[in-house]
């Protein structure tokens, strides 16, 4: 069977789901039973941990789904690491969705403050999921720093526009030791099978599926479409890659231009 290995578990989906923007909390439990979905994110800042009757959490198992915290609204490292710290105190969850996101507007994640919090977080122990922009190097840092996957975002989270990171995500596909999951900004199930016929571990949509006309079909059909691609990934014929187009070539020569003294 094709499991996902992530963090020391293995799951059957490769869909994850978020818990924001959906119109009631028992749109959103038929949504993710709906999806086929195992792993679920929640934002620490809207859900009261040390409440199991909170109306958000109540409408998740918690033996049927992992619960996968995330930091949501955390300016900077120091933040995203207390909030997680907080999270792990109330639940016992050393799972951690990382998120540092200053920028008010687009969300989009900090680079440096995620580095810095994920090598606080993982030397811990705890088991970090960072969200992050689609930069080859610093998914490359982040795994060397110790976090289980890397989630490059495949366009701003929230706007819906698909796949818009494709060159930097093949460069970060063919890099990785670590699990890459497709985070932010997928708005059709088309994109979602466009990210797993990369090669893409796992996708994450919350947007697309909460604010859909029948959140309950939408979810359906995102399940279908990972599934789909991710067949397609694993039987797909003979390609012939377009990394090689996407190789830097030096404008300056890198040679030759500084004398070592002998």
């Amino acid at each position: 069977m094709d499991e996902l290995e992530l963090g020391g578990r293995k799951f059957q989906s490769r869909l994850f789901l978020g818990t924001g923007k959906f119109s009631s909390s028992l749109i959103m439990k038929n949504a993710l039973e709906e999806s086929g979905a195992e792993i679920v994110t929640v934002a620490l800042r809207r859900v009261d941990l040390e409440n199991p009757q909170d109306d958000m959490l109540s409408h998740i198992d918690q033996k049927k789904y992992l619960l996968l915290p995330n930091t949501s609204g955390a300016r900077d490292a120091k933040e995203a690491v207390r909030l997680a710290r907080l999270a792990r105190t109330l639940s016992s969850i050393e799972w951690v969705k990382l998120e540092v996101t200053p920028d008010p507007v687009y969300l989009l994640p900090d680079p440096i403050e995620t580095l810095k919090a994920a090598e606080i977080l993982a030397r811990e122990g705890f088991k970090v999921m960072p969200y992050v922009n689609a930069d080859p190097i610093l998914c490359k840092r982040l795994e060397e720093v110790g976090c289980i996957c890397v989630m490059p975002l495949g366009s701003p989270i929230g706007s819906n526009q698909g796949i818009k990171t494709r060159a930097n995500l093949e460069i970060i596909l063919e890099k990785a030791n670590v699990p890459v999951i497709v985070d932010a900004g997928l708005g059709e199930p088309s994109h979602a099978a466009e990210a797993m016929e990369m090669g893409a571990s796992a996708v994450l949509v919350n947007t697309a599926i909460a604010i859909a006309k029948d959140p309950i079909q939408m979810a359906k059909a995102f399940k279908l479409a990972t599934i789909a691609g991710r067949i397609s990934f694993l039987n797909r014929g003979i390609q012939t890659s377009s990394l090689h187009l996407l190789k830097a070539h030096a404008s300056s020569p890198l040679t030759g231009f500084i004398r070592e003294e002998e």
